[in-house]
């Protein structure tokens, strides 16, 4: 990690510092996080470290032990089948809401070829990136900021199971995002519902069906 220079909301900078270096990978399910390391790494104080871990705590990124320090969270099989359950219900409710506009169209296009060429490339993170991306723009088009809270806090904690699931069906991103994205072209919400439904469904079951053969 780099070190940050003094600024005035370290903990915001700490925060979003700790936050960058788990979901890029950089800070592995076995790494242990502690306020002394943190501080040491980051060069400042306990204080706004302790305040940063709390808040990726209550986010579900990681689990804080007592005396022990703070470690990845590792999800059951429940936790991440209640996941996807919940993200399926607010997707498949934000394309029956969102405000399709010219800019929202163009916006999933590109998306949509991006994901294309990260795939070939087989660049995890970019296209992880670019998923997120897609799904976050037709969530921003509902102009429902609480629903955007909700997804996008669902996004960050699933963030930690997207290696799996970019391996088990990041095939299938570019077809699915585009029967989406077609659907809402052409204004027929009902069809945008169904696939959104069947992509999150697919995805989910291939991640359960892994998680349920690795145990």
């Amino acid at each position: 990690m780099q070190k940050l220079s003094a600024p005035q909301n370290l903990t915001a900078l700490a925060y979003e510092s700790i936050k960058k270096n788990i979901l890029d990978g950089t800070l592995g399910p076995d790494v242990r996080l502690t306020e002394e390391s943190l501080s040491q790494q980051l060069g400042i104080s306990k204080s706004p470290i302790r305040e940063a871990l709390n808040g990726l705590q209550n986010e579900g990124l990681i689990r804080i032990e007592p005396r022990r320090g703070a470690y990845l969270r590792r999800f059951s099989i429940k936790e991440v089948e209640d996941l996807y359950n919940l993200r399926e219900a607010l997707e498949v409710y934000a394309v029956s809401v969102a405000k399709i506009t010219p800019q929202l169209i163009e916006e999933l296009k590109a998306s949509v070829e991006h994901t294309k060429k990260y795939l070939r490339l087989h660049d995890k993170i970019h296209h992880i990136d670019e998923d997120t991306r897609f799904h976050s723009a037709i969530a921003k088009a509902t102009d429902n900021q609480e629903l955007c809270r909700v997804l996008g806090n669902i996004q960050n904690q699933l963030w930690l199971l997207r290696c799996h699931t970019f391996d088990l069906s990041s095939n299938s991103a570019p077809k699915t995002h585009a029967a989406v994205l077609h659907a809402l072209e052409q204004g027929n919400r009902e069809k945008a519902q169904i696939a959104m439904r069947e992509h999150i469904s697919y995805v989910r079951k291939r991640l359960l069906d892994f998680l349920r053969t690795s145990e």
